[in-house]
């Protein structure tokens, strides 16, 4: 029995009583659509048009597209759909989740550095705020992650870092700040991302910790984020071999299953052992996680029957649908488990108020808070407190055209276009304009001929340059297994050669785990977002005219005894 009166959806009668009535009015088919979330990519009507042929979805994703595009996209869902829709978006750093304008305020590690909730408070706000503007209503955030093993390919700078306290404060912030203005959280990758080195999105992975320590430390974050009152929780592609093991005695290696498919997981831990009442999402069901652990014929209703109540993403719409109603049918959901899921979806639109009526949109005055300067303002705030000066030469900094006039430039970045699936946001180029802006003389390196023997004499270059600046601009992505520094050709021709006659710095825009592969390099600095603030705020604090004032959320050395040196 689902209490719906109780946290989180606090219904008064006349919302239960939507709900309840909304629910007898359907059909076995429209409570089959509602536990779908479908992506629509690039929010346009051929995209609508098919899947409505197929189903009435219950909620709905966009990708980044334009704030003219999505306001119009969400006018003509409102127009097809017959029960109110959950739109969400992926709103871990600010608007630009959801609209090419969005402002990023700072990903959730920068926002980590800052060691501010208040900041944390600031990015929910201008995430809910932004994407209120179009018409979305749900936040795929904030990911409670904990960033555990610097080698994870896919956490990394998308958490609050590794510290489980500073994740439990941010995200509980985010939590309630978005929710009090009208949009759905979503905590996420339950049960915890961040402990493999290995991408859900390619394998099933796992977060090995025994039952105490997790409970201690991702349990605690997704205690607070239930406490204070989240409408929903993601579920990943991520097992979670202890808690499985207590809650399900004897279980055979081979049965245990990530949290999507996992009993134990979302019914015993999430709903008994945490409490929660609110409304279980998949991650994307179309991720290897998911699609290595079962046949998909049995997965998809599987999911459902074993405690998640929306299915997110498909692979192919009508077969997935066609999979779902298939296991209603053979009774792997029960009459009873279907109406517990999709009263738990019509609880969640009501808790928003969706039954009462929407409120109007437009490309104007979405365009009014979209990138707003009151926004922009908070990421400029977030940058100049998260920038951390990790390891520091003593008097190299700061630097001035006076004292170092002349500076070598190793710039670590795919080139434009990106090599192969990985692609990043070129940044810098504009470090480098900016303090050539500044009066320094800045040359970038160039790869020296091959040949020992016959490379440019050491001497040369130790009296060509008053310093060294390495700039990184590498960022982990899903797909990308391995993201580290890559040196020159031949030798690694841009390692740092010249670390010990040449005064040397090197900022990582986005990675913060570069010390790894440049242990001995003596000035390390970590900006965490590779946004036009972080840029501006990175050239004040060189040149001395800001202090550092970021608080590491991570250890940048990655427990290596040599990078202290």
């Amino acid at each position: 029995m689902i209490d719906l009166k109780a946290n989180p959806f606090y219904l008064d009668n006349d919302a239960i009583a939507w709900v309840e009535n909304t629910l007898a009015g359907m059909t076995t088919e429209e409570k089959t659509g509602q536990l779908f979330c479908v992506l629509f990519k690039e929010a346009k009507p051929e995209e609508f048009d098919y899947v409505y042929g197929i189903l009435s979805p219950g909620g709905c994703m966009y990708r980044v597209v334009s704030t003219a595009r999505a306001v119009a996209a969400t006018q003509a869902l409102r127009v097809h759909s017959k029960v109110p829709l959950l739109i969400a978006a992926n709103l871990e750093k600010g608007g630009n989740g959801i609209v090419a304008e969005g402002t990023l305020v700072g990903s959730p590690m920068e926002i980590a550095a800052t060691d501010d909730v208040q900041i944390a408070a600031n990015m929910a706000e201008a995430c809910a705020r932004e994407a209120a503007a179009v018409g979305a209503n749900w936040a795929f955030a904030p990911i409670i992650d904990i960033d555990t093993n610097f080698r994870n390919p896919i956490t990394n700078t998308r958490t609050f870092g590794s510290d489980p306290a500073r994740v439990r404060r941010m995200g509980e912030a985010y939590v309630k700040r978005v929710q009090e203005l009208g949009l759905a959280a979503s905590i996420k990758h339950f049960p915890g991302d961040g402990q493999d080195e290995r991408d859900q999105h390619l394998v099933t992975s796992i977060n090995d910790m025994d039952c105490d320590t997790w409970m201690a430390t991702y349990g605690a974050a997704y205690k607070a984020g239930i406490e204070a009152g989240t409408l929903t929780v993601m579920v990943g592609h991520i097992m979670q071999p202890a808690w499985t093991r207590r809650l399900n005695p004897g279980i055979r290696d081979e049965d245990i299953m990530p949290g999507t498919l996992s009993p134990e997981l979302m019914q015993g831990l999430l709903r008994d052992k945490l409490g929660f009442n609110g409304l279980i999402c998949t991650d994307a069901t179309t991720m290897a996680g998911y699609t290595l652990a079962m046949s998909r014929r049995h997965a998809v209703p599987e999911s459902i029957a074993r405690g998640a109540d929306m299915f997110l993403f498909a692979r192919n719409l009508e077969e997935d649908y066609g999979f779902m109603l298939d296991g209603i049918r053979q009774g792997i959901i029960t009459p009873q488990r279907l109406d517990e899921a999709v009263t738990r979806i019509l609880a969640t639109k009501a808790a928003l108020g969706l039954h009462k009526g929407l409120r109007p949109i437009s490309a104007e005055t979405a365009g009014q808070v979209v990138g707003c300067a009151r926004h922009q303002s908070w990421a400029e705030e977030c940058a100049d407190k998260a920038i951390t000066l990790v390891k520091e030469q003593p008097g190299v900094l700061p630097i001035t055209p006076q004292r170092y006039p002349r500076i070598l430039f190793y710039t670590v970045e795919p080139p434009v276009g990106g090599e192969g699936n990985y692609k990043v946001q070129p940044a810098c180029a504009k470090v480098k304009s900016l303090l050539e802006a500044e009066g320094f003389q800045v040359e970038e390196f160039v790869s020296q001929p091959y040949g020992e023997g016959f490379t440019t004499k050491y001497e040369e270059v130790v009296k060509g340059y008053d310093l060294i600046l390495y700039v990184a601009n590498l960022s982990t992505k899903s797909n990308q297994t391995v993201v580290r520094i890559e040196w020159k050709q031949p030798m690694g021709a841009d390692c740092g050669h010249y670390i010990n006659d040449v005064p040397t710095v090197f900022v990582s825009l986005e990675n913060p785990y570069h010390l790894l592969d440049f242990p001995r390099v003596k000035t390390y600095i970590n900006c965490y977002s590779n946004n036009d603030h972080c840029i501006h705020q990175l050239v004040e604090k060189l040149t001395g005219r800001s202090a550092f004032k970021g608080k590491s959320p991570v250890d940048a050395f990655c427990g290596k005894w040599d990078a202290h040196l």
